[in-house]
């Protein structure tokens, strides 16, 4: 099975530090710089997708206990 992935052209403005960096990695590995601008993009991407998914779990007690109950106890007990 194969994933189809939509590209579109756009221009983007880069601190040439950052510019030069990814040039460099575009040499080193072979490929177009455009292949290596596309990689970081798409990895920053991820990350924002993956910060905006709600987290939502469920849990279940085995002893019967709530969660308050559980949360009103200590962590730790003071120092002596």
């Amino acid at each position: 099975m194969s994933i189809m992935h939509q590209m579109r052209r756009t221009t983007v403005s880069l601190p040439a530090e950052a510019l030069a960096t990814l040039q460099e990695e575009a040499r080193r590995r072979g490929v177009a710089l455009a292949t290596v601008v596309a990689e970081a993009v798409d990895e920053k991407a991820g990350a924002i997708r993956r910060e905006r998914r709600p987290r939502v779990a469920l849990g279940r007690s085995t002893d019967g206990r709530s969660a308050a109950e559980l949360t009103a106890e200590p962590v730790a007990h003071p120092p002596a």
